[in-house]
């Protein structure tokens, strides 16, 4: 069993508890309110912007130029194509993508990229891939079952939604895991133990990142943040 089919295994319940999540599973019946789609787009555009922060600091530490090459594609997608999912839930909330940009973090949102910022800073490249893994990972996974159990049509309101993620064949999942699996044949025991305990993490939350859409998650005391 290779590095990165082991961490997967481990990850299995926050899988599935990801599969029946609510909002997950509020995709699938296409019945989520207005105002849940509008508070993840909020979050995930500002976690967007964060990941592409951490593709930079990982292109600092990488050997190689196929490495750089790797997260420089992936920087490129998230600012060109990961916008066509967002605008699908804004078409079906009844907003402009344009408006729900510059928002405050949620709790939920601010730890998560905080988490991932700490590791990216403080290890090194196999830290970073294990950190962002999940991200796609559960993305691919959640759009290739829901293709396969719902089947959409065009007339299924997050029709482009599941589309854009579960038919990508050339996953950047598959490529993080290669590469994954090789920093983890070359490193220590107690270093693969770290690169699992922060793909772990990672995988509670993009649960939490779910949850924290279906639920309107907020500040228990509300904040005005400037928005820029």
């Amino acid at each position: 069993m290779s590095f990165s089919q082991e961490i997967r295994q481990a990850a299995d319940p926050i899988f599935e508890a990801i599969f029946n999540h609510p909002f997950v599973q509020g995709i699938a019946k296409g019945d989520l309110r207005s105002e849940q789609l509008i508070h993840y787009v909020k979050q995930d555009f500002e976690y967007l912007n964060s990941f592409m922060r951490i593709y930079g600091t990982a292109i600092a530490k990488c050997p190689t130029r196929e490495d750089m090459a790797m997260f420089n594609e992936q920087i490129s997608f998230v600012l060109h194509s990961e916008i066509h999912p967002h605008n699908n839930f804004c078409e079906v909330a009844g907003v402009k993508y344009e408006d729900l940009q510059g928002y405050a973090l949620s709790p939920s949102s601010h730890h998560y990229i905080r988490h991932m910022l700490t590791v990216a800073h403080e290890g090194g490249l196999g830290d970073i891939l294990a950190v962002l893994l999940p991200c796609p990972w559960t993305y691919w996974e959640i759009g290739v079952k829901l293709l396969d159990e719902v089947k959409p049509d065009a007339s299924h309101p997050f029709y482009d939604w599941i589309n854009f993620y579960g038919n990508r064949t050339d996953t950047i999942t598959h490529q993080f895991c290669a590469r994954l699996d090789e920093w983890a044949e070359q490193t220590t025991p107690a270093h693969r133990a770290r690169m699992k305990e922060h793909f772990l993490l990672s995988c509670q939350f993009e649960y939490m990142f779910w949850d924290m859409a279906y639920t309107l998650e907020d500040w228990p005391v509300p904040m005005e943040v400037a928005r820029v």
